[in-house]
C-alpha cells in the first residue's frame, strides 16, 4: 500500500470528522446556554448564591465560590478547593447559570466522597498533558529517523494518555451534573419546569466533553492506521 505522507493522507479525513463532531457540540452548548440564559429562575437566586448554599448544605464549609473571566470558564480546582463561576454564571439568575454553578458544585461533592473517577483523572492529570505536548516530537522525530518504529510506538502511547484522560472525564462529568441535577429538584432552588430546562443545558455541555472524546479515540486511530500502514509497506 503506498504511503500517503504524514500531513496529507486519506485518514485525514477522520480529524476532520472528530473537528466536525466538537463543532456541531460546541455550537449546541451554547445555544442550548444563551436560550435558557434568557429564563430568569423564580428564586432570583445568582449562580454564586446557588453555590454557595449547596456547599454550605453538603458541609463543604472549605470550599471557597470565586469570580472568573470569561465565558463559560467555570470549573472546581481540587488543588485548591475552589469552585469558579464565569462571568455568564457568577452574578446571572438564570437557569442556566444555576445549572452550571451546580455542576460545578458536584465536583466539589465529588472531591469530598473521593469519587474514583475524579480521583483516577487528577492522578493522569501530568502524565496527560505530558504526553499532549511531546507526543509529535517522538513520531516526527521517529519519521525523521528512517521511520524508526521505537520512537513513533512512544509518541502513540503518550497520545493515548491524553486519549485516556478524555475518556475518563466522561463518567466524572456525567456524575457532576446527575448530582446537580438531584439536588437543584430536591432542594426546591428550581421548580420541576425549570430543572427541565437545567437539564437541557447541562445535556448539551456534556455532548461536549463526548464530543472531545470522539475526536481523540478518532485522532489515535488515524495514527494506528497510518504506522500500520507502513509496517506493510
Amino acid at each position: 500500500m503506498p504511503y500517503y505522507g504524514f500531513y496529507f493522507d486519506p485518514t485525514y479525513i477522520l480529524v476532520v470528522i472528530g473537528a466536525v463532531i466538537c463543532l456541531i457540540a460546541s455550537a449546541k452548548v451554547n445555544s442550548t446556554f444563551n436560550k435558557y440564559n434568557k429564563v430568569r429562575s423564580m428564586t432570583g437566586m445568582t449562580g454564586a448564591q446557588v453555590a454557595e448554599r449547596i456547599l454550605q448544605a453538603q458541609g463543604l464549609y472549605g470550599v471557597r465560590v470565586e469570580h472568573i473571566g470569561g465565558n463559560l470558564t467555570d470549573h472546581y480546582d481540587p488543588r485548591t478547593k475552589v469552585v469558579r463561576l464565569s462571568d455568564a454564571v457568577y452574578n446571572s439568575s438564570s437557569v442556566a447559570a444555576i445549572g452550571v454553578a451546580a455542576h460545578e458544585c458536584g465536583h466539589a461533592i465529588q472531591d469530598q466522597k473521593e469519587y474514583a473517577p475524579l480521583r483516577i483523572r487528577s492522578a493522569i492529570v501530568p502524565a496527560a498533558n505530558f504526553g499532549s505536548k511531546v507526543c509529535w516530537l517522538f513520531i516526527i522525530g521517529g519519521l525523521l529517523l528512517g521511520a524508526n518504529q521505537v520512537l513513533i510506538n512512544i509518541g502513540i502511547l503518550l497520545f493515548s494518555l491524553a486519549v485516556l484522560f478524555q475518556l475518563v472525564t466522561l463518567p466524572v462529568e456525567f456524575n457532576a451534573s446527575n448530582r446537580a441535577i438531584a439536588i437543584l429538584d430536591q432542594s426546591g432552588i428550581l421548580s420541576q419546569e425549570e430543572v427541565k430546562g437545567t437539564k437541557k443545558v447541562l445535556s448539551a455541555a456534556a455532548m461536549t466533553y463526548v464530543a472531545s472524546a470522539a475526536a481523540a479515540i478518532l485522532s489515535l486511530l488515524r495514527l494506528l492506521i497510518l504506522f500500520g500502514n507502513r509496517d506493510r509497506d
